[in-house]
């Protein structure tokens, strides 16, 4: 069974998506290579999961406040 043929986005070249491969389902081999996000000086991995565990400690305490407010 041959591999599915896509459409890179951002180069537009077609290429073969094989399994074997690491990257991006919509990138060729190259684009996704060259593109990470961590190329580009972005957030690392600890970075994303401090913020998001301190979105949802402030989600669990608006959420605790609304439900254990007193009304007067």
């Amino acid at each position: 069974m041959p591999f599915p043929i896509k459409t890179c986005i951002v180069c537009g070249e077609e290429f073969e998506l094989r399994p074997d491969k690491p990257g991006f389902a919509n990138r060729c081999w190259d684009c996704s290579v060259n593109d990470e996000p961590e190329a580009q000086g972005g957030t690392t991995a600890s970075d994303a999961l401090d913020n998001v565990s301190e979105i949802n400690a402030e989600r669990r305490k608006a959420i605790r406040d609304l439900l254990y407010r007193k009304d007067s």
